[in-house]
């Protein structure tokens, strides 16, 4: 029995699925950051990488010498070099007879689009949007979009509550939240907590883009506008990776993924599609049904040459873990 591997290494977390090539899922791993510019250094995001891949491969009582093909959708798979230095050092690993190596927007649209073009949108900590045309030209916007995700709603979210303290933006319902949030009395104790020298508090600010999308469905004009302008933001940059492929006069598959999308609120979906439509009319939304993981897992059973077709796909799904695996 032969075997792949599929491995996402995002900025939040990493894991890993080792399966058969029916698509049988037998082990997994969870790791942190895998990203080699925002792990601290390159060997701690491969430190990170080949802990749980070997959690994977133990769970699953798989070798590294079994494993036919590994698919890796990493966030850090950005330049050329980026791609060379990954792909030698998850071969020298021994990490699959064959290692491919993807920007993880790519793996997340493989995992939602069911022939693997379109685009993909995905909104968790960070952002990451890509496209992928017929004929196999891949785009993914890596530094050229400097912000977005979580991080950038929060940060913008606290942005807002300042302005409206000092007079300089409208009332906003995000004071109150944010102070609930915080457990302080005043937005000038929040800035203290944030800011100051000794005593300051590290938050990770991505957890306010919840704060921001429930005023936005409860109706907070502040709350709507910022979530309006950044949906629109991201519409624009995903138009832009159609046209770098060349399918933005075709019928396009939009991939939404990534915990931002996991909130019931529609407007940031909806002023993503507005902005599309303006120039691609024909855009189909598609929320992934799987992890930007399976996706990775997808591409090795390709590159092992098998189909994932209906009868993998109930196998795969079958035996899929628990979804605290991927939870962040």
């Amino acid at each position: 029995m032969r075997y792949v591997l599929g491995v996402d290494a995002g900025n939040t977390k990493t894991v890993a699925l080792v399966a058969r090539l029916d698509g049988t899922i037998l082990g997994t791993g969870r790791g942190g950051c895998g990203d080699i510019y925002e792990a601290g250094t390159a060997d701690v995001a491969l430190t990170t990488i080949e802990n749980a891949v070997t959690s994977a491969l133990k769970e699953a009582k798989v070798e590294r010498e079994d494993l036919v093909a590994g698919g890796f959708s990493m966030a850090g798979a950005d330049w050329p070099e980026d791609y060379e230095f990954l792909w030698k050092e998850m071969s020298r690993r021994g990490f699959g007879k064959h290692v491919v190596i993807v920007n993880d927007a790519v793996g997340a649209l493989r995992a939602g689009s069911p022939d693997g073009t379109g685009v993909s949108i995905v909104c968790g900590t960070y952002v990451a949007i890509g496209a992928r045309a017929p004929d196999g030209r891949t785009w993914h916007h890596s530094w050229w979009l400097q912000s977005g995700g979580a991080r950038e709603l929060g940060t913008r979210t606290l942005h807002a509550v300042y302005r409206a303290e000092l007079g300089i933006g409208s009332p906003t319902a995000l004071t109150g939240k944010i102070l609930e949030f915080f457990g302080r009395q005043s937005v000038e104790e929040v800035l203290h907590m944030l800011t100051a020298r000794e005593g300051k508090r590290s938050v990770d600010v991505g957890r306010l883009a919840r704060v921001l999308l429930d005023a936005a469905q409860e109706g907070d004009v502040t709350a709507e506008r910022i979530v309006r302008e950044h949906g629109t933001m991201l519409g624009e940059y995903a138009l832009a990776a159609a046209r770098r492929v060349g399918i933005e006069r075709s019928p396009i598959t939009l991939v939404l993924a990534g915990g931002v999308f996991r909130h019931p609120s529609r407007l940031h979906v909806d002023s993503i599609v507005a902005r599309m439509r303006e120039q691609a009319p024909q855009v189909r939304i598609v929320h992934s049904r799987f992890e930007p993981g399976v996706g990775a897992l997808f591409i090795a059973l390709e590159r092992a040459g098998v189909a994932v077709d209906k009868r993998l796909l109930t196998r795969l799904t079958d035996s899929m873990p628990s979804t605290a695996l991927f939870a962040t």
